[in-house]
């Protein structure tokens, strides 16, 4: 009888530990930020300005955001690197398109998820049209947003006003207030020691490639902690507020990335719900955008790592993260045109893919991957 408390003990005390291990992981992300910007300055010091000319084509920063994104499945790793990039140098202007880009690259994921139903051809239908929804949301963004940033700059301006309206400007930023920084500190004081054995560049560009591979282990980590967690009570806030209408389907599909900080979960989550007709194409997809919103997080709690006048621009790149995606379900979601088009883009995808199930594959191959790569080409050429 004795060993029943004991064991009851144990499964009440294990939430909480993997609760500390979060805590953990999420400081491991914060030094693994600080580390690429100190790595970032320290490999290409006052040469950054000529460094980042080859890469001031829009293109070239779209085509990187969307391909590294799609190889690695995570948009949160790639917007974390992005700001400890920022903070060590990358202009934010060119920084802009590749998180446009890896909007678009996360998409990939729950495209894959839908493959799962290409046995069953009326799920498949139903399950790759829920998951290229968003596809084509993001991409309609990108058309929309890129020539205006291109122009005109709006949300490089407006992040950047927004961050110095938190932060402060250049030098009067709040360095000495910055509680994540002192206590990251020390994290990063110890990975730049252990780099310093070799000679300069070198010695930044191994902090880079030691920073890039702390975020990207720290993030799967977070995500399966969190599924383990979450994830049940994830699918319940989904049953829940789904049936709502579309305000609390974008609100849940925040909140539940959020708190599972991976919008490649959340998106996933609907593709078996739809392949199974649980919910509709039209419920599912504002899910869709408030999991675009959600996943800015990661990338505002990556720019906690910065003080000093890199703080600024750091916090910009996040914030311009978080007005791309929120402008983008404002704007293409209120006009009836606009938000009709993701939906017949992805009915007409869907019932031609589930006739010649070999489109599906060569639509991933093409949008994720052969599409950047012509863009790609067309840049080095022109």
């Amino acid at each position: 009888m004795s060993q029943i408390p004991d064991e009851t003990s144990r499964n009440q005390k294990s939430p909480i530990l993997q609760w500390l291990g979060v805590v953990f992981l999420v400081y491991l992300l914060i030094v693994a930020v600080g580390a690429i910007g100190a790595g970032f300055k320290s490999a290409i010091g006052e040469t950054s300005k000529r460094l980042f000319i080859f890469a001031t084509n829009p293109l070239m920063g779209l085509v990187v955001g969307t391909v590294v994104t799609a190889l690695i499945q995570s948009s949160s790793t790639v917007t974390s690197i992005i700001v400890g990039l920022v903070a060590g140098g990358l202009p934010v202007a060119t920084a802009v398109p590749m998180v446009m880009g890896a909007n678009i690259g996360t998409t990939i994921t729950n495209t894959l998820v839908s493959l799962g139903h290409v046995t069953d051809k009326t799920e498949f239908k139903k399950a790759f049209a829920a998951a290229t929804v968003h596809d084509f949301f993001n991409l309609l963004g990108v058309v929309i947003f890129l020539p205006l940033e291109i122009l005109f700059h709006p949300l490089e301006k407006i992040g950047l006003f927004l961050a110095n309206a938190i932060v402060g400007i250049g030098s009067m930023s709040m360095k000495d207030l910055n509680v994540m920084k002192i206590l990251t500190k020390p994290a990063v004081n110890l990975l730049k020691g252990a780099t310093h054995i070799f000679p300069a560049p070198f010695d930044g560009i191994l902090l880079i490639i030691l920073g890039v591979v702390l975020i990207f282990l720290t993030i799967s980590f977070i995500a399966k902690q969190l599924k383990v967690l979450m994830v049940g009570r994830a699918k319940d806030i989904l049953h829940t507020a789904i049936g709502r209408g579309p305000i609390a389907g974008i609100l849940a599909g925040t909140l539940i990335t959020i708190v599972v900080q991976s919008s490649s979960t959340t998106t996933s989550l609907m593709v078996p719900l739809a392949g199974a007709g649980v919910f509709g194409l039209a419920q599912i997809y504002p899910f869709t955008l408030g999991a675009n919103i959600g996943t800015c997080v990661t990338a505002l709690l990556a720019a906690t790592a910065i003080s000093g006048a890199e703080a600024v621009p750091a916090l910009g790149i996040a914030m311009v993260h978080l007005l791309y995606n929120v402008l983008g379900v404002v704007i293409i979601y209120s006009i009836p045109f606009l938000c009709r088009l993701p939906i017949v883009g992805a009915e007409t995808l869907a019932a031609v893919a589930c006739e010649r199930k070999y489109l599906a594959f060569a639509y991933i191959i093409f949008v994720f991957f052969l599409l950047p790569g012509i863009l790609l080409v067309v840049t080095a050429i022109t």
